[in-house]
């Protein structure tokens, strides 16, 4: 069965709490898994959370700080521990490429899968696959981050009045469907186009143009709000953002959910962001970030 979802492994931001794991979230795609950005203690969270490594096929980290990177050797060795049948791919800034190697020959271990190395030195498209085009765009961080988004390719709707005008009906369907036309009458004709779904990742970041190109026409938006508004200097200074810009940016760009996260521990009211984030003027879906918590990818409209 096709399932799209965000499954949040960790919300911290620099240090975990007694609440909030470092980060780690992985994107259910229907039959794609993509693990973003995993921090230290990823491979106990997705245990929690029922993610297996086998669910795997894809890790994009956007940047080297160790809150979102620092658990790539467990996981590393846990994908061959349990000998995950199909090729694992690896998305991370080509500039960190020494950390890279560093996680991933941590320790001793026997290498059963074949990951392949994938670093990103430039904005554009990294994968294009039948489902989906995953893509980076360079972000506003003390070190070299890269952001990601996935887009579907657009589809067809079939109309069904269209469908009875031209007395299409039955196995004809599928095949209008199939053949693009029957008996003269096009698939246009009996159909609209049906946008692709688009979700998109931000983690460490001032503003900057590739936040609004990431967060673009987006279903959903995972970005981070380290810092609430009040301390916006501090989070320019850091290379954040605070939960204000993230939801303007979110509103702005037409997102449909906004998932915040990564937050401070400096705050404890996490009802905060919220009410920061709709003083912004967002009205979408909000989800202030949990760990374990499943976020379902808005179906279709």
């Amino acid at each position: 069965m096709s399932v799209r979802e965000l499954v949040v492994l960790g919300t911290a931001s620099q240090v975990p709490t007694r609440h909030r794991n470092h980060n780690g979230y992985v994107l259910r795609w229907d039959g794609h898994g993509i693990l973003f950005d995993p921090g230290e203690g990823t491979q106990r969270q997705m245990l929690r959370a029922g993610v297996a490594a086998h669910d795997l096929d894809r890790i994009c980290v956007t940047h080297f700080h160790g809150d979102h990177s620092l658990g790539l050797a467990g996981v590393i060795q846990r994908i061959n521990l349990d000998q995950v049948p199909h090729p694992v791919t690896a998305h991370y800034p080509a500039s960190g490429q020494h950390f890279f190697e560093r996680l991933r020959y941590a320790t001793a271990y026997r290498e059963t899968v074949r990951l392949t190395e994938a670093p990103v030195s430039a904005d554009g498209p990294l994968a294009v696959t039948g489902d989906f085009t995953l893509e980076a765009r360079r972000l506003s961080h003390p070190v070299e981050s890269f952001g990601y988004r996935l887009t579907e390719p657009d589809g067809r709707r079939l109309l069904p009045e269209k469908l009875a005008a031209h007395g299409i009906k039955g196995p004809d369907v599928g095949r209008i469907q199939r053949e693009g036309s029957l008996n003269g009458v096009g698939l246009d004709d009996v159909s609209e186009v049906r946008r692709g779904q688009r979700f998109a990742f931000v983690m460490d970041t001032r503003l900057c143009d590739g936040v609004h190109a990431l967060a673009d026409g987006a279903d959903m938006l995972v970005i981070e709000s380290t810092f609430l508004d009040e301390d916006v200097r501090l989070a320019t200074d850091h290379g954040h953002l605070t939960a204000g810009q993230a939801a303007a940016v979110a509103r702005d760009a037409g997102v449909r959910h906004l998932v915040l996260t990564h937050f401070s521990q400096r705050y404890s009211d996490p009802d905060a962001f919220e009410r920061q984030a709709r003083a912004a003027g967002f009205e979408g879906e909000l989800s202030i970030a949990q760990d374990l918590m499943r976020v379902p990818v808005p179906k279709r409209t």
